[in-house]
């Protein structure tokens, strides 16, 4: 039948069963350990498979927590679009958005930070930060799309202002001074910096 789906091969579905063994394995052992402490080989064997194989969808740790992180993050993005949709208030509908993705950062805060890390200074080349740049992208989508809410704003402008946001909201996950800061107060120095911003 024309334009039918074709059926998934048996290759590409071994392939697909060996990547979710990756990022299952990935994703358990850097929850309970961190990033920095696990061993792609620890990996290679939780998800067992030798380590060559696991090079072969990933051939760095960083590009591993991409992996992970990149499922996480865009689950974490959908909920603040869907629930900024629902607040005419600018800001706080600018807030629903940014909520979930700095909830998600900090479920484990090595993680988080090198994730961030790896965004800004990986391989665009590679798929995975690919990915990872591509979520960004969207996040600052959705925020000028609440701005352009406002007939007044135009599109260059809520564009514009989007990457600030993005960019107070990046510093505030990733600075040093930071790591032992909670979501709320995190969320509470976003918010105060994005509020200044709005009111120009």
């Amino acid at each position: 039948m024309p334009g039918a789906s074709q059926p998934v091969g048996r290759r590409e579905r071994n392939k697909q069963l060996k990547l979710d063994r990756i990022t299952a394995a990935a994703r358990e052992l850097f929850a309970e350990r961190g990033v920095d402490e696990v061993t792609t080989q620890e990996i290679a064997d939780k998800a067992d498979i030798g380590t060559g194989t696991l090079f072969l969808y990933a051939k760095t740790k960083g590009e591993l927590l991409l992996l992970v992180q990149n499922s996480l993050y865009a689950e974490a993005f959908e909920r603040g679009q869907v629930d900024a949709e629902n607040i005419p208030d600018t800001l706080d509908a600018v807030m629903a958005i940014v909520r979930p993705v700095v909830e998600c950062n900090r479920i484990q805060v090595d993680n988080g930070r090198v994730y961030l890390r790896e965004m800004v200074f990986g391989d665009p080349a590679e798929p995975h930060h690919r990915e990872a740049l591509a979520f960004a992208g969207r996040t600052e989508e959705a925020v000028a799309a609440v701005l352009r809410r406002d007939a007044r704003v135009s599109k260059g402008y809520a564009a514009t202002t989007a990457r600030v946001v993005s960019a107070v909201m990046f510093l505030a996950m990733a600075a040093s001074v930071n790591v032992a800061a909670s979501v709320d107060e995190i969320l509470r120095d976003i918010r105060e910096q994005i509020a200044v911003l709005l009111t120009h």
